[in-house]
């Protein structure tokens, strides 16, 4: 089985590849001197990879899965308020996966 990070690299390759602009998203937690935590990045549930088409400049999302990767409650969050605005976004567990839902514009892929 193919590991996310193995799948994402191989995602952000092929994307390249369609005229595409893809962006990795970095999270993380920092703990501050008096003890408590800070977390730096995007909002809970935001997909792992995000970009934009060359041709329309149309952004879309990827949520990046393995072969049993299911999606978290923050995850299916974030998908639903994409799809209530029509945002090309998807779960994508391979290169194949992530360009067929940037290139047809799917909202949702995978989800369901």
């Amino acid at each position: 089985m193919l590991s996310e990070h193995k799948i994402q690299n191989d995602i952000r390759v092929a994307l390249s590849k369609h005229q595409c602009t893809v962006f990795r998203v970095n999270v993380g937690s920092v703990k501050t001197p008096d003890g408590r935590f800070f977390s730096a990045g995007v909002p809970s549930g935001h997909p792992d990879l995000y970009g934009f088409r060359w041709s329309d400049h149309q952004v879309f999302y990827i949520e990046v899965k393995n072969e049993k990767g299911k999606p978290r409650a923050d995850q299916i969050r974030f998908h639903e308020m994409l799809t209530k605005r029509e945002i090309i976004h998807g779960i994508a567990r391979s290169a194949g996966d992530a360009v067929k839902i940037v290139e047809e514009g799917l909202i949702g892929y995978g989800f369901n």
